[in-house]
């Protein structure tokens, strides 16, 4: 998968410096220009930098196939530096000075809640890669996401803990104050499911991106000795705190929703990770194209120096929304000519209205609204592997 560092001529370079690629006099007009608002620095690199390997793969595979409509896709990026407001600069600078049909991007939900205004102020389909925040999307026109809503998916893990008899009659919660999706999950997503999965929980406690003591919270957790501890944060914040109860002796039940399930967690929770049950929007064992993708994007990340020992729901989706954005810029009959550039927006946003699509997540993802309805995979972390517990079909659209 070196060769595609390699021969990408826009998409690979961008990723690798992490600028907007300006084209040369003429170019646009031979290529499908795709804005890519990405996370390549700041506190969401981590996260968000594996996506940009996933939308490379993607890209170098549809232009060796002759591209959309006969011409190679160019992508446009634009770090935001995980700062919602640059996701808005973003925005406007790849619509207004890019001239990109589309946009793929940004990362997480504080960015799109941000960045949305602009698509739909300047009619630009946006496709965020990993905004799973309820609601962010609703009564827009201009934003579609090939994601789960945390809620339905944390739902999912709670019916099959129900259905598999584990104990969880009482918990607590901890989550990330200072971001969008934990905050959500942690203060309202968590306890209303819990209210109506009758377990009793204590006051949910924040903890912040950048904290590295967890003593206090993990003491007070080990005291109340609940069945489980629900965490709502990305991998580094959940590992600090697992790692803290087990070093104080807990022995009940960790469990989350999307927001740290990657498969790097094995390595990084250690011993301490076991029995471990999270929900996940991918499993790399669903299809031959799913393990395909699944290998080619662990060897082209480490080609690249990022470590995976598999590809994120979010690196699956950001793979997939390039294949659904190419089968509505097909049926969109999109040319790539600037004259038509409003035009032809429009056109692919008209294409989504009933678009069924089916890739590497799932088959025949329909929308309800702007957002995908997706199948649900629950995780658990068993002997230090990511092992698939259960799984959940998509619900239907109405």
């Amino acid at each position: 998968m070196r060769r595609i560092a390699g021969t990408m001529i826009a998409a690979a370079v961008a990723a690798a410096v992490g600028l907007t690629m300006a084209p040369a006099a003429g170019f646009a007009q031979d290529t499908i220009k795709i804005g890519n608002l990405v996370a390549t620095s700041g506190v969401l690199k981590g996260p968000g930098e594996p996506s940009v390997v996933a939308v490379d793969i993607a890209v170098e595979k549809i232009n060796a196939n002759g591209g959309i409509n006969g011409k190679p896709i160019e992508i446009v990026r634009f770090d935001t530096g995980s700062d919602p407001k640059q996701a808005s600069v973003g925005a406007r600078k790849l619509i207004q000075d890019d001239d990109v049909l589309a946009i793929i991007g940004p990362f997480s939900s504080s960015e799109t809640r941000v960045a949305l205004n602009d698509a739909e102020r300047f009619k630009t389909l946006m496709l965020p890669t990993s905004s799973s925040a309820p609601g962010l999307v609703d009564g827009k026109s201009y934003i579609f996401r090939l994601s789960e809503d945390e809620a339905v998916q944390f739902g999912r893990l709670l019916d099959t803990m129900k259905k598999d008899g584990i104990k969880a009659d009482t918990a607590q919660i901890v989550y990330i104050s200072d971001d969008v999706v934990s905050n959500i999950a942690g203060t309202k997503l968590y306890p209303a499911l819990f209210d109506k999965y009758d377990i009793e929980y204590g006051e949910p406690i924040p903890v912040q991106f950048k904290s590295f003591d967890m003593s206090a919270q993990a003491a007070k957790i080990k005291q109340e000795n609940p069945d489980i501890v629900a965490i709502a944060g990305l991998p580094d914040q959940a590992s600090k705190v697992i790692k803290e109860l087990r070093r104080l002796g807990y022995d009940g039940r960790i469990i989350g929703s999307q927001i740290f399930a990657d498969p790097n967690v094995v390595e990084l929770f250690g011993e301490a990770g076991d029995g471990t049950l999270l929900v996940a929007g991918f499993w790399k064992g669903r299809t031959e194209e799913s393990a395909a993708f699944n290998e080619a994007f662990v060897q082209e990340a480490e080609a690249r120096g990022i470590h995976k020992l598999g590809a994120h729901h979010s690196d699956a989706q950001a793979y997939d929304i390039v294949y659904m954005l190419k089968q509505a810029m097909e049926e969109a009959d999109v040319t790539g000519d600037p004259a038509k550039l409003e035009e032809e927006r429009q056109a692919i946003v008209d294409a989504m209205d009933g678009i069924v699509f089916s890739g590497i997540i799932g088959d025949d993802i329909c929308f309800q609204g702007q957002d995908a309805q997706l199948p649900g995979y629950i995780i658990e972390i068993k002997d230090g592997e990511w092992t698939k517990f259960d799984e959940v079909p998509a619900d239907p659209c109405e």
